[in-house]
């Protein structure tokens, strides 16, 4: 089945009886401006952002034929890496995978499949990377790991900040935004980060953390549920709003 034709079941499932899907901050349009991805076509698809999660894979194998071999190399099966990229000898990468134009790939990255990363991004020393979406411009450029992840444009991870995608009970990942809580069927499940968002050097982002665009999280922060866009992120309870943007 194409990825297409499950997200088509999928929105199908959202329209049967006694179901109700409300539009909250955690939703995809919300989140993340796609004409920064070429995740576009799935995402756009997607209410919520985390029920591309599932379909990476199989979006960069649909993709990733579909590149120009004028631009992208395709050095191995399910890889394509933009020739303007520069990634470093000693950098692992395993497929499914595309790597956009202009992006920096640095010293002995661990870039593990299911992975798309757009133009201009930075994947750092170190930094390990497994089924995620890192928009144009993302930079995870210091010993990060981001699993089962969505990152939006020019979203930023300081040094050593990870996302935990899977619970300490292992348990399915619950997303609860205030007294609402949204099933998402998924025991893997990291964050899901808006455009824009800077978090701060070593910071947990727990499972099922979503961030909205624009927002600060501070050094050392241990994150969890939904934060509203353009806040700073303190710790649990306490969230301002920014002023004068």
């Amino acid at each position: 089945m194409s990825v297409y034709n499950t997200l088509e079941m999928i929105s199908r499932m959202r329209d049967l009886p006694g179901k109700e899907w409300s539009e909250t901050m955690v939703s995809t349009e919300t989140l993340f401006d796609l004409s920064h991805t070429a995740a576009a076509p799935l995402l756009g698809r997607c209410r919520y952002p985390w029920e591309a999660l599932p379909q990476i894979a199989g979006l960069i194998r649909e993709l990733g034929p579909t590149l120009s071999p004028e631009e992208y190399d395709h050095p191995a099966e399910d890889i394509w890496i933009a020739k303007s990229a520069r990634v470093a000898p000693t950098a692992s990468i395993t497929g499914p995978c595309i790597i956009g134009p202009e992006t920096e790939v640095r010293h002995c990255a661990f870039i593990r499949g299911s992975v798309l990363v757009g133009a201009g991004a930075v994947v750092g020393n170190s930094t390990e990377l497994k089924n995620v979406i890192l928009f144009d411009k993302v930079q995870v450029p210091h010993y990060n790991y981001v699993g089962d992840s969505i990152l939006g444009y020019r979203a930023h991870l300081g040094a050593g900040a990870i996302t935990s995608n899977v619970k300490s009970d292992k348990k399915l990942v619950v997303v609860k935004d205030g007294q609402e809580r949204l099933e998402t069927g998924l025991k893997k499940f990291g964050a899901m980060v808006g455009d824009g968002v800077e978090v701060g050097c070593g910071s947990v982002l727990n499972p099922g953390t979503v961030i909205g665009p624009h927002t600060n999280i501070y050094p050392l922060s241990s994150v969890r549920g939904v934060v509203a866009a353009h806040s700073i992120y303190k710790k649990q309870g306490e969230v301002a709003e920014k002023t004068g943007e």
